[in-house]
């Protein structure tokens, strides 16, 4: 937090100095036209060229230290001791010769891993699953994944050679790390939004490595998604005479989008539809508090611009991927437990779409949670029941394997 006031003040110095330098520099250009010199003008300019310099140079120093001294807080239990045995650190790795960071936290080291897939692509929920689910974190050691172009990692790969393989191939690296780290056979898998989708190819590909799956902000077929979202804001909007974003949902014509723009469109119809469950009095603790997760101790200052770049350029090259993916013809069968955690009121992504899934899935177990105070993202809007939930379908209900 100190560093990113730091920051914005000597931000906004540097923009005060470069400024002073623009307007006297061309003040020195006209006289020196006019063959006028004013040798206090030359002074001011050299001044204000030297403050300018110190203070980018400070903030250069400031970035790079807040980078180095990123840390995620230490469990404390009620009475505010450390548990002997737990387990609270960033980690960088590298994972198929990609730079990746991960978090890890959990009150005791032996306890079994679950691994958490946040959304995007390109979105980082570090902080955010620190705060929402810390209870999670007496009963597991949970790992949350920077991915490719996001947050922490946003430079583990240029964005252009990004792919829906690239994270197939470095979450198995990163589960196959976690296995031998931990000394577990399995761990669990936890995927919200992209993350869900994720999580499906990951425990179709290697279903020896996972326990079990929780998808939330269940993911089934991208582009049927794209299209229902828009015909629903598209609805919303004519039935609230909001003229001009429908006049801005036509323009755009509809989904699915393609190209540099692609997520500026897509971002007009599922804004709309956040702020229409985020008005909707029977969803709970709605939305995000990204003002708290971006300020978050995990990340440093360059991570904080890399949290929207990440859901800005990379969700933008990344999720024109996966148009042609559909879970109900593409993956009907996996060999691991499979949980859907619903809202009920989620219209971002089609909660018929995902039952539709469900029943015709082949997995060893199988069944639907559904949240009846919860949008697109349960963990948050019903935190307290999501952890029972979770509790209650990876460790109480523990299939035989």
């Amino acid at each position: 937090m100190i560093y990113t006031v730091i920051f914005l003040i000597l931000t906004v110095l540097s923009s005060i100095a470069l400024t002073g330098i623009l307007f006297t520099a061309a003040y020195c250009v006209i006289a020196a036209i006019r063959k006028k010199t004013n040798p206090k003008q030359l002074i001011r300019l050299k001044k204000a060229a030297i403050f300018f310099a110190a203070t980018m140079i400070l903030n250069v120093g400031l970035i790079i230290l807040s980078q180095f001294t990123a840390s995620t807080p230490h469990i404390v239990d009620e009475k505010g001791n450390t548990p002997e045995n737990s387990i609270a650190e960033l980690r960088e790795l590298e994972l198929n010769g990609r730079k990746q960071w991960i978090s890890l936290r959990g009150w005791d080291k032996n306890a079994p891993v679950l691994l958490f897939l946040a959304g995007g692509p390109g979105g980082t929920q570090m902080a955010a699953v620190r705060h929402e689910l810390a209870e999670l974190e007496k009963h597991f050691v949970v790992v949350n994944w920077d991915q490719p172009g996001s947050g922490k990692s946003y430079y583990a790969d240029k964005t252009k050679n990004i792919t829906a393989e690239t994270y197939i191939q470095d979450g198995y690296a990163l589960t196959e790390y976690l296995k031998e780290n931990f000394s577990q056979e399995k761990i669990y898998l936890l995927g919200e939004s992209w993350g869900s989708a994720l999580g499906i190819f990951l425990v179709d590909k290697y279903p020896e490595s996972y326990h079990a799956f929780i998808g939330t902000g269940q993911m089934v077929a991208f582009a049927e998604t794209e299209r229902m979202d828009y015909e629903k804001a598209l609805e919303i909007a004519q039935s609230k005479k909001d003229t001009a974003v429908e006049k801005r949902l036509i323009a755009n014509g509809k989904p699915p989008y393609y190209g540099k723009d692609m997520v500026w469109k897509s971002a007009l119809y599922l804004n709309y539809l956040n702020t229409y469950m985020a008005e909707n009095p029977q969803i709970h603790n709605p939305g995000y508090n990204t003002l708290r997760d971006i300020l978050a101790s995990e990340y440093g200052l360059l991570d904080k611009i890399n949290f929207f770049r990440g859901i800005v350029n990379t969700y933008n090259h990344v999720y024109q991927q996966l148009y042609s993916i559909d879970m109900r013809t593409d993956y009907p069968r996996l060999d691991v437990p499979v949980y859907f955690f619903l809202g009920r009121h989620d219209v971002n992504a089609p909660t018929v779409l995902a039952e539709e899934y469900m029943q015709i899935l082949d997995a060893p177990d199988k069944r639907i949670v559904w949240f009846e105070h919860s949008g697109h993202s349960p963990w948050i809007n019903e935190r307290v029941k999501f952890v029972k939930e979770v509790l209650s379908c990876f460790l109480e209900n523990k299939t035989q394997e």
